[in-house]
């Protein structure tokens, strides 16, 4: 990431887990970010104590999505990636508005990701061979289908292929993957019964932890040659 170290790492929905983690691991490296966030944690605090640049925005209309990429532009020149970990996760149940799911889904999930990647296209390229990156986190369930969180999978699955199309369409300048994780930490909430099922989804039965995302998330940006894939992060939990 050397020559282009100057210019802000995007990271949407960088308040909690995984993208905070992430928002810390690049501060820690003298790596300017920039993070989105809706509600405002106290982890916030503690990102912008550190020396990142937190911007609220609002996700659930493509005006607030667009809005909040005037306000990247109007911050930096440049971008030296971005990573699109924002996420709501619904399930199917009784009562429930199954056209209002499926909107949310779809705003978070795909509207939000295709309009800022064009909204913000100018400031990846520019910088040279395979100098940027854009990075989706979606989701083990992409191939595998979910019967309780059909909404999720499915724009999760859209996201998957805008992993592709946009590889195509931002290369050679800019290399665009997807990672697809499964259970990778629980929440303190977790009691010992939902941990132990979900261990035994998997086949490596552990829950690996922010690291590893974080390892992978290292090895993307650093490639000069790795575009259009996905990183299954699940344990071998398909092969259960």
């Amino acid at each position: 990431m050397d020559n282009t170290q100057h210019h802000p790492i995007l990271i949407t929905g960088g308040g909690r887990r995984i993208g905070l983690a992430l928002a810390h691991h690049f501060i820690n490296q003298h790596q300017p970010v920039l993070v989105s966030y809706r509600t405002r944690y106290p982890a916030i605090d503690g990102l912008e104590a550190a020396g990142g640049v937190c911007i609220q925005a609002d996700f659930s209309t493509d005006e607030g999505i667009l809005a909040f990429a005037e306000e990247v532009k109007s911050r930096t020149k440049g971008l030296r990636g971005i990573i699109h970990n924002a996420s709501s996760w619904m399930a199917e149940k009784p009562g429930s508005s199954l056209p209002e799911m499926l909107r949310i889904m779809l705003q978070v999930h795909v509207h939000a990701p295709y309009l800022l990647n064009h909204a913000l296209e100018s400031l990846l390229r520019g910088q040279g061979h395979a100098a940027a990156d854009i990075i989706h986190f979606t989701d083990y369930v992409v191939e595998r289908g979910s019967d309780k969180h059909i909404a999720y999978a499915a724009s999760k699955a859209a996201l998957d292929n805008m992993t592709r199309s946009f590889a195509r369409k931002l290369a050679p300048e800019v290399k665009v993957n997807a990672i697809a994780p499964s259970m990778i930490l629980f929440n303190e909430e977790d009691d010992a019964e939902y941990r132990h099922k979900a261990l035994n989804k998997s086949l490596m039965k552990i829950a690996p932890g922010e690291k590893e995302m974080i390892d992978l998330v290292d090895y993307l940006l650093t490639s000069c040659y790795v575009t259009g894939r996905s990183y299954a992060v699940d344990g071998g939990r398909p092969l259960r």
